[in-house]
């Protein structure tokens, strides 16, 4: 018996993290690498928890979900209020869980804000009293998001001319200016002052494998993508969604439109058309917020999944 037979040497758990634009492949990469390292799939895209929203969310059909094991996806309900902060907290027990089985496994997804989510973690944020939460909400119902975009404007300038210039639409994006506004006025200091204050620990190593694509390439396959959707059904999906339309969830890209057709604001061919621009806009979104990501190795889509394999083995080996 040597001396050292009697220690446990720790084991390295590694996070497979495919990130990319919608409709860039990541669900076909990620069950190639789920099967070929006899691993699970954590979806982090957001669209996908609820199970009411199937054909506008591209959820993998069944053939893609049988080939490999899936979590968070359609595991809730739009009636459901559900955080970023539940999936982290969610997330990060079931990877416990999955390590335990195998060293590595894998998430993917096009949130960007949810993949940093678990990788990186939140800040911490005080406590607001209540009243300020209320009383906020009920100058938003009586005035709309100008009043929140100029009292963070005022709170925060160097934190909005930020998400102006990176992040545009969350200046539009209600819940998350209400939440700026209430700690600039709740803790009497920018929200800013908050972020990066806290380190989160994490008991694994990420390995982030970026998918991208020339933008003429990406934006046709989001047409043909959408295309397919309306051949599969999505009108009659929206419509059965469309009594719920004001719920938080349904405000995103492929139902809104159609909402807007059910209200003859516009056409069905309008609707259509511009589900295909607002979803390559928001690819473009998803490019701009993930080419910030640390430590990215980005391939071309058409890369073969043996080379990203080897790559992955590779640097597993040499950590």
């Amino acid at each position: 018996m040597t001396l050292l037979s009697g220690l446990k040497i720790k084991k390295l758990n590694y996070l497979i993290t495919i990130i990319g634009p919608t409709a860039i492949g990541k669900t076909a990469l990620s069950i190639q690498l789920a099967q070929h390292f006899g691993c699970e799939i954590i979806s982090c895209d957001s669209r996908q928890f609820f199970k009411e929203m199937n054909i506008g969310t591209a959820v993998p059909n069944k053939e893609e979900l049988a080939g490999a094991p899936h979590h968070f996806i359609q595991n809730k309900s739009i009636f459901e209020n559900y955080s970023v902060g539940d999936f982290e907290t969610e997330a990060l027990l079931k990877l416990d869980e999955l390590f335990d089985k195998n060293s590595i496994q894998i998430m993917v997804g096009g949130s960007g804000l949810y993949v940093d989510a678990v990788l990186k973690g939140f800040d911490e944020f005080p406590e607001i009293n209540t009243e300020i939460r209320e009383e906020i909400n009920t100058k938003y119902d009586e005035l709309g998001i100008e009043f929140l975009q100029e009292n963070l404007k005022k709170l925060d300038p160097d934190y909005y001319t930020k998400i102006e210039k990176e992040n545009p639409q969350t200046l539009q994006n209600p819940q998350r200016m209400k939440r700026f506004v209430e700690v600039c006025i709740g803790s009497g200091k920018p929200y800013s002052s908050f972020i990066g204050k806290r380190k989160n620990q994490r008991n694994f190593t990420p390995i982030v494998i970026g998918l991208e694509a020339d933008r003429e390439i990406m934006y046709e396959r989001i047409n043909k993508r959408v295309d397919i959707m309306m051949a599969d059904g999505l009108l009659e999906e929206a419509k059965k969604l469309y009594p719920n339309k004001e719920l938080n969830a349904l405000q995103t890209v492929g139902y809104r439109e159609l909402f807007d057709f059910f209200d003859d604001k516009i056409t069905l061919a309008e609707a259509v058309e511009q589900i295909k621009t607002n979803t390559r806009r928001f690819a473009k979104r998803q490019m701009t917020w993930f080419k910030r990501t640390e430590n990215t190795n980005w391939f071309d889509f058409k890369t073969d999944s043996k080379e990203i394999i080897n790559f992955i083995e590779e640097t597993t080996h040499n950590s």
